[in-house]
């Protein structure tokens, strides 16, 4: 990628973003096969709207106007079944590349979106725990010295996400913001940067990691063009990552985040705000299955939020911040075609304080699964370095192909 098109690339992220246009990534072994991507819906995705309980007899008295009928939904059970526009994932279901949770949260019990997703993100029982997140504490326990002690790449201009935060070197990419700078400007920056050997290596390091993301595959002057489309957005920052993860010397495992979740007002139920988001992250997902090609069957893809959404429509014809959630796992390397849900009902003595779905799942449970199985890192030190003090949490196994 040239010099120009790297520092007037601020089309790529237009403000509003579903897609926060960030990319984390680490480096496991030189010869590891298995890729980890986790994706943070951000905002508290209405779990009963994407994953509706539409054979649970309460539901669509609590729903009224949201609520999805058994004609609508894609059915994966006698009771739930996933929106209408999660198509891609109603074929993995079928393909037993999906598997869906329900119920499921954190430890976190409170509806603030910044403590719930550092919780989410520290693993911790409590906000503002650790300066590091769990998936960097993962790398670091990995076993025989897998993790690589050396950057890929750095970011400029964007914070890498608590969850990836650190011992263990990683790296992040997203598009620049910087507007478009004429030729006399551009070597002004590059002699500057020149005479600072820390400066000039990030500056390289990130024209490199760049210039990965820009590989062939993807029009970037039409995902500049449409910057405001979910869909256009998408397409930019899943491309970067099917780049990195499917090269041999790239990274292992990568971080992603969607925003634009709070649906306190207008959420819709078949079409409708929430409709168009879920149906572009189902299209998002699809365009990183047919990117990585290959290397699909290796990969399982954990998709969480920070907590769900009320198990009632409010005044305003969306939903307020709740407790439990759905989550999904995703990837060839995934022993899908299951829902797993302790289901506890949405009868009014059975919710969580009574309005909320109740939590019967622990999403570390989850987690540690995929940690362990996966990607290999010891039991021991999931239960008191990973997620400290998380012992009653119990690995949920079987969860990918081994």
């Amino acid at each position: 990628m040239q010099r120009r098109d790297f520092l007037s690339a601020g089309a790529l992220a237009a403000s509003g973003a579903l897609l926060t246009s960030r990319l984390s990534f680490a480096n496991t072994s030189a010869d590891g096969k298995a890729r980890f991507v986790f994706v943070i819906l951000r905002g508290a995705l209405d779990g009963l709207a994407a994953v509706p309980p539409y054979g649970d007899r309460d539901y669509a008295s609590l729903r009224r106007d949201l609520a999805l009928s058994s004609e609508n939904v894609l059915p994966i059970s006698d009771v739930f079944g996933l929106h209408p526009s999660l198509v891609f994932l109603k074929e993995s279901f079928s393909a037993r590349e999906l598997v869906v949770f329900h119920a499921i949260a954190s430890p976190y019990r409170d509806r603030s979106h910044f403590d719930g997703q550092d919780v989410l993100e520290n693993g911790y029982v409590r906000p503002h725990a650790a300066q590091s997140g769990w998936l960097n504490r993962a790398l670091v326990a990995m076993p025989d010295r897998r993790v690589s002690t050396k950057e890929v790449g750095v970011a400029l201009g964007q914070n890498i996400p608590l969850v990836m935060r650190g011992p263990a070197a990683v790296t992040s990419w997203s598009p620049s913001k910087l507007a478009a700078l004429d030729e006399d400007t551009l070597e002004r920056i590059t002699d500057l940067y020149a005479g600072d050997p820390l400066l000039a290596k990030r500056l390289a390091d990130a024209l490199a990691a760049d210039a990965i993301a820009a590989a062939p595959g993807v029009n970037m002057e039409s995902v500049a063009k449409n910057g405001g489309a979910p869909g256009a957005r998408y397409t930019e920052v899943v491309h970067a990552a099917a780049e990195f993860l499917r090269r041999d010397d790239g990274p292992k495992v990568a971080v992603f985040d969607t925003t634009g979740w709070d649906t306190h007002a207008n959420e819709g139920s078949a079409q409708g705000q929430l409709a168009a988001r879920l149906a572009a992250l189902d299209a998002g997902l699809r365009s990183l299955k047919e990117q990585l090609g290959p290397v699909w069957a290796d990969t399982a893809v954990l998709l969480a939020t920070e907590f769900g959404r009320t198990a009632a429509i409010n005044g305003t014809r969306g939903t307020d911040h709740g407790t439990a959630a759905a989550a999904f796992l995703i990837g060839g390397a995934v022993r899908g075609g299951r829902v797993i849900a302790d289901w506890p009902g949405l009868s009014g003595r059975t919710l969580y304080q009574g309005r909320d779905l109740m939590p019967t799942q622990d999403l570390r449970s989850v987690l540690k699964g995929v940690l362990e199985e996966h990607l290999s890192v010891p039991s021991r030190e999931l239960d008191t370095v990973v997620f400290p003090d998380s012992g009653a949490a119990k690995a949920l196994r079987g969860l990918v192909r081994t």
